[in-house]
């Protein structure tokens, strides 16, 4: 089996109460893994890993990575293997009303590839992203191309890289960042806060006007969370993929306008589209994903339309649960 490295190791995953951290935890735990996770609940639910709160190989830690003593507490008491570090300010609105607040996520990168190295973690696994590549000056997106990262965010994310390749030049820990691209499916915020996948299908299933920004010909690459979650655990075990930053997408570009439409065929409702008055946006956003195929040999297996399916049909059964909320 692929991952029988993961059979009774134990990964920390910051952030691991959000859409991707908490999909991360169910997948370590099939594979016979533990999971520490660890999230102040900011942006996470305890909605989203209820499932597992039983497990015995399942622990959930009330925490913030970017507060040294709280993550020493963790290090302290458990003997973790591998580090997922996921936890981030996260929403195009969220982080560009609270700028000063995404850049206090330096503080929880730092303070994970230290306690990593002193307590001999066998890797960190970082979450990047696309937006470290701000106005493409070439399409694809190539990882040793060209970097435009302006926003607060995508300036974390890329500080991010720096730190964890030092630490993997200097100290010999293995680390690798993984730039991730649009991924959508069960369990994302679909609020105002949320992301243009959650946010069509609440508004199609709502009965509303599926509203984009400008005409719809802007680019994304899509990609399902089943199929990020494979390719994550693949950059963790792949040797190869020591010290580099890797794309993790599709290859394969969707008009904004086509994931509309797509969207309202599968929902089985009568859906209209509403144009508005373009916004600050880039246009064309899509990944070279030669890098990912060759280091992690791995490649994406759902399509948009079966994993559209599978998330229109989890939000017809989950509505309440991915509008904003407080969760003390």
């Amino acid at each position: 089996m692929k991952f029988q490295k993961l059979k009774n190791a134990v990964a920390l995953i910051t952030g691991g109460a959000g859409f991707i951290g908490s999909h991360l935890s169910g997948a370590v735990l099939d594979y016979g893994g533990r999971v520490v996770c660890f999230d102040n609940l900011s942006t996470g639910s305890r909605d989203n890993i209820k499932e597992f709160i039983n497990d015995r190989n399942f622990v959930f830690i009330k925490g913030d990575a970017n507060t040294l003593g709280d993550l020493k507490k963790v290090f302290k008491k458990h003997k973790i293997d591998y580090v997922f570090h996921y936890a981030a300010c996260v929403g195009v609105l969220r982080t560009l009303e609270n700028p000063l607040g995404v850049l206090k996520d330096i503080d929880g990168i730092k303070n994970v590839l230290e306690l990593s190295r002193v307590h001999k973690v066998k890797k960190v696994i970082f979450s990047s992203s696309s937006e470290v590549y701000g106005e493409p000056v070439e399409i694809p997106e190539r990882e040793d191309g060209h970097l435009n990262a302006k926003l607060p965010y995508a300036t974390v994310k890329l500080v991010g890289e720096h730190y964890i390749n030092s630490y993997y030049e200097k100290y010999g820990l293995p680390t690798c960042a993984l730039r991730f691209f649009n991924v959508y499916g069960p369990k994302q915020e679909s609020s105002a806060y949320g992301f243009v996948t959650g946010v069509f299908i609440r508004q199609v299933l709502n009965g509303k006007s599926l509203t984009i920004f400008g005409n719809g010909t802007q680019t994304r690459d899509f990609v399902f969370i089943g199929d990020n979650i494979a390719a994550s655990l693949s950059a963790l075990l792949s040797d190869k993929a020591n010290g580099h930053a890797i794309n993790i997408g599709t290859g394969r570009p969707v008009t904004i306008l086509d994931l509309a439409e797509r969207i309202i065929a599968l929902s089985g409702r009568k859906g209209k589209i509403k144009f508005l008055k373009p916004r600050m946006d880039i246009l064309h956003r899509f990944p070279a994903v030669e890098k990912m195929r060759a280091m992690l040999a791995y490649t994406p297996q759902v399509s948009l339309d079966e994993g559209l399916q599978k998330t229109v049909r989890w939000y017809k059964e989950n509505m309440k649960r991915s509008l904003p909320r407080i969760t003390n």
